[in-house]
């Protein structure tokens, strides 16, 4: 049953014109393969991944391990890996191994605190940190651990600080990574507690000597996120810093320590890092950031023996994203790359040649099958005069004599990248293979088009980024193709913030709403909220606090202050155990629109955090979500 294909959302699609083959549907959404890549192996001749295929049936996923030759050609299964990809947990002598854990170094259950009391269930609280995106705040803290291959000897190098590392909520082995010589290892840390913490992003780069057990803070200077630190073959420490404090969205930059001396190799550059790696010789580091509403490739030269700006170079072009960087060899790099009509897969990039060659291709013979749809770059001129790349994606074997019913799709973030991304709930393919065009344009907020046009959005959440939106939708709806009776307006997180304040300032342009995890009210959501630093900076500080900032925020650009002006359908949805954009938003939004007398429903997922990861949950997303579209488009 649960394979079958959704009826009413192929109807839609199956209106819009005949297909020659079969279209995207959620269910085969949840049959694609997904591809993680694990490393080289110890010969730097095959790649390492790892293919994860979600089970409808059993609600959950499987793995298997595979390589393929650095060249290309047929995969081979691995039954087994470990010892076969080069393992960077080892330190270089090969005598001990990099780990994390959790201890346990406050009581915060009642069980701990009244251990006589087995079977009372409480936590007790005295200062703010007190939960974290998914999960309540249990005493437990991750560690960075080494561990003696031979003794078996544990050490743990943060031994009684509350403190973490990884960092929370995301962090990973990224976070920590053994000094050239292993003598030192250095991790990433946010060496805070309680208020300080969640009104903090000063995330700093510690180095903790295996002799003396001494620990310095190599980045005390800068107030704000310094992470994934990486040594070149010559023994250069570099790293990811945003040098303004509390602004999780800032500019990010590579830094490179050279004899104590620090060097910005991308300060003079108009964009942001997501990721770097060094070349072999470490005169090179390669990177990918988000430029003109896709990722790619780039590389800065590492020359600090000179005053010129290193020069950077764009390496790829093309409409997909090179999500990340796996390993670096002499002539080639190996990478992963995804589009909005392809899934993740590995890919070789030849430096001689430029080429991106495909080693992977677990998921071509599912889209072969397929009559896919047609990703278009369009620009359009935003009210202020300037070029917004918009992204417009049509159904399969789109028909330009008859009239299609259109999404216009409200990103989240605020300041996260509308590239050629995959989702597998925000999925562009699934929605235009129903029978649905889908406008997505790269408004104000978004990284990839200058450092300015990242920041316009701080602090002017209702303003011109609601124009941009509205810009772009009207630019597409003057097409013949665009049926003006049936446009609809999606999103979540910041994007179900911008459904639900769309919702009172349309003028009639939207037939119905979506808003998934949305930000209804923004007063509650501070009060809320776990990580301060982002409504302190998005909204200007607290809804006490007086100024320009706050007074537009909590006043006119708060949802909730134009309940009265809404008239058109809403969908509410939310997770249970969404602590970022709490789950109080979702209920509030639907009660007003019920209470105003429109069409209204609201789906909530129990177990679900900010997204819906589960197999089935995600179906049902789908479903209902399409479900919802029929009935009111």
């Amino acid at each position: 049953m649960l394979r079958t294909i959704l009826s009413v959302s192929l109807g839609v699609a199956l209106s819009a014109g005949a297909y020659a083959n079969e279209v995207m549907t959620p269910e085969k959404l949840w049959q694609l393969k997904r591809v993680s890549a694990l490393g080289l192996n110890k010969e730097k001749t095959h790649v390492i991944y790892k293919v994860t295929t979600p089970s409808v049936e059993k609600n959950d996923f499987s793995s298997k391990v595979y390589q393929v030759s650095l060249k290309g050609g047929e995969s081979q299964l691995l039954e087994a890996y470990q010892g076969v990809v080069i393992d960077k947990s080892i330190s270089p002598d090969g005598s001990k191994k990099l780990f994390h854990e959790k201890v346990q170094l406050e009581d915060i259950l009642a069980t701990d605190r009244h251990k006589e009391l087995g079977k009372a269930n409480a936590y007790v609280f005295d200062d703010l940190n007190y939960r974290h995106w998914d999960t309540w705040k249990d005493g437990n803290f991750k560690h960075v651990f080494y561990q003696d291959l031979k003794t078996e000897e544990k050490v743990d190098i943060m031994q009684g600080m509350p403190f973490e590392s990884p960092t929370a909520p995301f962090g990973g082995t990224s976070d920590y990574t053994w000094g050239p010589k292993g003598e030192n290892i250095y991790y990433v840390s946010k060496k805070l507690t309680g208020t300080e913490y969640v009104q903090s992003t000063n995330t700093d780069i510690y180095r903790y000597n295996l002799v003396s057990k001494k620990t310095t803070n190599l980045t005390e200077k800068n107030l704000g996120y310094d992470k994934y630190p990486a040594f070149s073959p010559k023994g250069h420490l570099a790293w990811l810093q945003m040098d303004e404090a509390g602004n999780e969205a800032d500019k990010q930059d590579i830094i490179v320590r050279v004899n104590d001396r620090d060097y910005n190799l991308t300060a003079h550059w108009d964009g942001t890092v997501n990721s770097f790696k060094w070349s072999v010789d470490g005169k090179t580091i390669y990177f990918v950031a988000p430029v003109g509403g896709t990722v790619q490739l780039f590389q800065v030269s590492v020359n600090t023996k000179t005053k010129a700006q290193p020069k950077i170079k764009q390496l790829t072009n093309g409409q997909y994203d090179v999500n990340g960087i796996v390993a670096v060899l002499k002539d080639k790099l190996v990478v992963t790359r995804n589009s909005m009509n392809a899934a993740r897969e590995i890919y070789r990039f030849d430096l001689g040649s430029k080429k991106l060659t495909a080693l992977t291709k677990e998921n071509d013979a599912f889209y072969a099958e397929l009559d896919l749809p047609n990703v278009e770059k369009r620009m359009v001129k935003t009210t202020d005069g300037k070029d917004m790349v918009t992204w417009v994606i049509y159904p399969p074997n789109f028909d330009k004599s008859k009239k299609y019913p259109t999404l216009l799709y409200l990103q989240g973030g605020p300041q996260s990248a509308l590239s050629q991304f995959y989702s597998f709930r925000w999925n562009f393919q699934v929605m235009a293979s129903q029978g649905y065009i889908v406008v997505a344009p790269n408004r104000r907020g978004m990284p990839g088009h200058g450092e300015q046009w990242n920041k316009d959005i701080s602090n002017d959440w209702g303003g011109q980024v609601m124009e941009d939106y509205l810009a772009a939708i009207d630019d597409v709806a003057k097409e013949s193709y665009v049926d003006n009776s049936r446009i609809g307006a999606i999103g979540a997180s910041y994007g179900g913030y911008s459904a639900f304040y769309l919702a009172g300032n349309h003028e009639g342009r939207f037939k119905t709403f979506i808003a998934h995890c949305g930000i209804f009210d923004l007063r509650s959501m501070y009060g809320t909220t776990e990580e301060l630093f982002f409504v302190n900076n998005e909204l200007g500080g607290a809804y006490w606090q007086d100024n320009a900032a706050t007074k537009k925020a909590y006043g006119q650009f708060n949802p909730i202050n134009h309940i009265e002006k809404w008239d058109a359908p809403m969908f509410v949805i939310h997770g249970g155990k969404d602590y970022r954009v709490p789950l109080e938003q979702g209920i509030a939004a639907f009660q007003a629109a019920k209470l105003r007398g429109l069409k209204s429903r609201f789906m909530l997922f129990p177990e679900e955090n900010h997204w819906v990861l589960t197999p089935q949950n995600g179906i049902v997303w789908q479903r209902e979500f399409f479900k919802w579209l029929e009935e009111t488009l």
